[in-house]
């Protein structure tokens, strides 16, 4: 930034300039710095669907998710007339739909992000059978979405049910099959599901000696997976009844994402971390973990929720009822979802006297 900084003063309307400001600036600590850049790009490069795009990694960073739809919507636009034209645009679309269902989830509209999920199959399918798609790289985009999709609905929905049921795309890459079987163990680890959990584990684990073997066998030891296996050894933990060392490997997780960062659509660490906290009955440690995920992945729907489920068990009513008014802040009073969170959050902030702002 403090060579990009200048240059964008100088010449804020070149594409380039801002592309990678939004990039240097696509982390919890910088984003708000990104900001005006993402808000100009789809100014100066409507037609460009990935460039109005581009938007949503600054915007999903800081929460700002009637924003975020408003981008992948106008890149997918950009996408459709693009294609229309003849030219190349509906690559660009899952990319797209990836931010598009994760602002949806986030913001509480339920029903969008499901017709994202059904939608999503159909792109992939028109892209599967364009000419000349075949080749590593493609092919592992196809799958690599195919999966990606239901693994984030139903984690995100907290469907732990469907998640332990996810199943690997047949020839889908071994390191984008890992995907599935850390959602597994999320899944099986919520529903206590020891046996279930360790084998998902084992599974993962299998998948990254055949990525240590493959061309890309730097992904098997990168810090991305890292976090993942101590996620998932943590939730078979916790499916095992292993209080401590669950949390510890939660905490490693949480530690080592919070060094390197976190994507603009995936799941903290350190959300999961406080999850366990609350659900082995220590609500104030958990909300202290819930305040820092929500410092660095703002707004986030199950975070808020927590936040002020951990904050009402630890008896502090006041804080609870602040988490819950900016969960129904974020998620226009819950109108277009009917997840039982949003009902709790609405009755609480009615009962017992408690107003908004937790007066």
């Amino acid at each position: 930034m403090a060579v990009l900084g200048p240059l964008f003063a100088k010449d804020p309307d070149n594409p380039g300039v801002v592309h990678y400001t939004i990039h240097a600036c696509d982390n919890p600590s910088m984003a708000a710095e990104g900001l005006p850049a993402a808000e100009h790009y789809g100014e100066i490069a409507p037609a460009g669907p990935h460039a109005v795009h581009m938007a949503g990694h600054i915007f999903a960073r800081l929460g700002m998710w009637p924003q975020d739809v408003q981008a992948q919507l106008g890149s997918i636009a950009a996408s459709e007339a693009a294609e229309a034209r003849h030219e190349n645009g509906i690559m660009d679309e899952p990319h797209s739909y990836d931010f598009l269902m994760y602002a949806y989830l986030q913001s509480g509209q339920d029903v969008q992000a499901k017709a994202v999920l059904e939608k999503v199959p159909q792109v992939l399918d028109r892209i599967a059978a364009m000419p000349g798609m075949g080749g590593d790289y493609m092919d592992g985009m196809e799958a690599y979405y195919r999966m990606k999709f239901p693994v984030f609905h139903a984690l995100e929905m907290r469907d732990w049910q469907d998640a332990s049921g996810l199943q690997p795309v047949a020839g889908a890459m071994p390191g984008d099959a890992a995907m599935v079987w850390w959602a597994r163990a999320i899944g099986d680890g919520h529903l206590h599901r020891a046996e279930q959990a360790r084998a998902d584990l084992a599974e993962f684990d299998t998948l990254m000696v055949a990525v240590r073997k493959s061309p890309h066998a730097y992904v098997a030891d990168s810090t991305w997976v890292q976090i993942e296996r101590e996620e998932m050894a943590a939730w078979a933990g916790y499916a095992a009844g292993q209080q401590d060392a669950a949390l510890e490997h939660m905490r490693a997780a949480a530690d080592l994402q919070d060094k390197v960062g976190q994507g603009e659509v995936d799941i903290p660490a350190r959300e999961m971390l406080a999850d366990m906290l609350l659900a082995f009955h220590q609500p104030q440690q958990a909300l202290a973990e819930y305040r820092v995920a929500l410092r660095l992945s703002p707004k986030r729907l199950n975070g808020l929720y927590n936040a002020g489920a951990a904050a009402e068990a630890a008896g502090d009513k006041a804080t609870a009822a602040q988490y819950y008014e900016a969960l129904l802040q974020s998620t226009d009073n819950g109108a277009h979802s009917s997840r039982p969170e949003l009902v709790r959050a609405r009755s609480f902030l009615k009962s017992d006297g408690v107003q908004a702002g937790g007066r």
